[in-house]
């Protein structure tokens, strides 16, 4: 596959360092630029207590954070890409459409007596099918429910009143956010989850990916998985970002310029002053969507914004990895953040990218904000940015579904800055947007014909969710632009795909 330059990127076989056979991976001999070795610092959180030395620290041979990562949770000294290594996991992560399938495995290779391998580190989330009328939906929670009461899970996150997502202390949303929010994700650790957006942990510096029901069974009565170990591909994102732009508009650049396939099993870095400018919550997008690159993992080294996230978020000691200034990437590419427009990503695929202001004659009927991709605290505040900047009401049905009890929370009580006061939830009733609905995933991956948001007719839909194949979000005829949520905003203003600077 031959990649070409666009006018925002420039793309290098660091042949220095460069440790594998060309035709694994062609890039176009066009890009010519030169990329710094400069080393990345980032400063240690001296709070936190030490944990058990690392397993690489003996090694002589430069790796990178992903293989650091998984050397240390193999137990080794160190580990190659295309290396098989038997992987400790540090948590798995399993939701409620995925909780039925893993338990009748487990039962049925470990026996109706074994028990999970460590009750602590198992979390199980509800969030896909929740607040919806179908039987099926409902016996999915039930059965996590008695698995979790038998194998006396520690994080379980129950919902039994569905009228209600506020009488149940214990129900979060969706597990992407909420292992974020729970003090789940740590860096340097293992975090394996039975849904393919896992990879947004990474944000904060761990090894975080996707497991089938099958791995993920095994997990349960071992706390181990064979992993082979992903080669990594290198991001470089430096400049100031722009006031119109969200990481939504960087990873979309990125999908739409390797394509769905250009990162086919390997580790994506991200690095670089863009990256290290961006809050917790915009490195969690661009981690979220790797996997619509086909990439194992994302990653981002942790830094100040890491610790000070983790401060209130759990007390568990960690050890940060950083990759070795002469660590071997498969390719590198660098990005002048001051080219990139507002994007869309187009029916029907997460790397048919546009620029939105190309697509302001694409007429559309809805609007869909939320997801693990965009419906955190800050996507919401992006949203209201615009429809304050505009002083005007939504043309198009607007649904809102907010990830999480605490961002639901946030929405009523963060007043957003320049408002007067207002938070999100005032604006967005001025603006005519339905009102915030009860945290989950909602319609991002359709659901019952019940589901808040769902498609269930052939329509047009800008959506902040991570994914527009045919059917995601219902209807097999529906067709869903994926955008930040400064241009679902703007387009819900408008009727149209919108370029969000016409508002800001």
């Amino acid at each position: 596959m031959a990649l070409s330059c666009s006018p925002f990127i420039s793309c290098q076989r660091d042949l220095g360092v460069f440790a594998f056979p060309s035709s694994s991976f062609a890039i176009d001999k066009r890009c010519k630029t030169t990329i710094s070795k400069k080393k990345i610092l980032c400063v240690v959180s001296p709070q936190k207590n030490k944990s058990k030395p690392c397993a690489t620290g003996s090694s002589k041979i430069p790796m990178t954070m992903t293989e650091k990562i998984l050397a240390r949770a193999a137990e080794k000294g160190e580990v190659r890409p295309g290396e098989n290594a038997w992987v400790n996991a540090d948590v798995l992560m399993i939701n409620d459409i995925t909780c039925p399938g893993i338990c009748g495995i487990f039962n049925k290779e470990f026996g109706n007596t074994a028990k999970v391998w460590d009750r602590e580190k198992v979390v199980v989330i509800p969030d896909h099918y929740i607040f919806t009328n179908d039987e099926r939906a409902h016996r999915n929670v039930d059965i996590a429910r008695d698995f979790c009461i038998e194998q006396d899970i520690k994080y379980f996150y129950d919902i039994q009143d569905r009228s209600n997502f506020r009488a149940n202390p214990d129900y979060k949303g969706v597990c992407h956010v909420a292992l974020a929010q729970e003090g789940h994700c740590r860096p340097g650790e293992v975090l394996l989850g039975t849904d393919s957006h896992t990879t947004s942990a990474g944000a904060f510096g761990q090894f975080a990916t996707g497991a089938g029901n099958t791995d993920a069974a095994f997990i349960l009565g071992t706390g181990k998985i064979l992993l082979k170990v992903p080669a990594t591909l290198r991001f470089v994102l430096d400049g100031e970002m722009p006031n119109y732009l969200l990481a939504k508009d960087l990873i979309l650049n990125i999908i739409g310029e390797i394509s769905m396939s250009g990162a086919t099993y390997k580790a994506m870095e991200f690095v670089g002053t863009t990256i290290e400018s961006l809050s917790m919550e915009e490195r969690m997008t661009m981690c979220n969507m790797v996997i619509e690159a086909g990439g194992k993992n994302g990653i981002v080294a942790a830094d100040r914004t890491t610790y000070k996230y983790l401060e209130d978020k759990t007390s568990a000691s960690y050890e940060p990895v950083f990759s070795d200034e002469k660590a071997r990437f498969l390719a590198q590419y660098r990005f002048d953040i001051s080219e990139v427009e507002p994007l869309v990503a187009k029916p029907h695929s997460p790397d048919n990218r546009a620029l939105a202001r190309e697509c302001n004659n694409v007429k559309i009927d809805r609007v869909y904000i939320g997801s693990c991709t965009g419906g955190k605290t800050e996507d919401f505040m992006a949203a209201a940015k615009v429809f304050l900047a505009s002083g005007k009401r939504v043309k198009v049905p607007t649904f809102l579904v907010p990830a999480t009890q605490k961002v639901w929370m946030d929405l009523y009580t963060i007043e957003v800055p320049g408002s007067g006061g207002k938070t999100c939830s005032v604006i967005f009733e001025e603006a005519g947007c339905d009102p915030p609905a009860s945290p989950s995933c909602a319609a991002c991956m359709g659901g019952p014909k019940d589901t808040y948001g769902r498609l269930n007719e052939p329509q047009v839909c800008v959506s902040t969710t991570n994914r527009n194949f045919p059917g995601r979000m219902g209807h097999k005829e529906g067709q869903v632009y994926l955008a930040s949520p400064y241009t679902a905003a703007a387009s819900a203003l408008t009727g149209f795909v919108t370029d969000p600077r016409e508002f800001i």
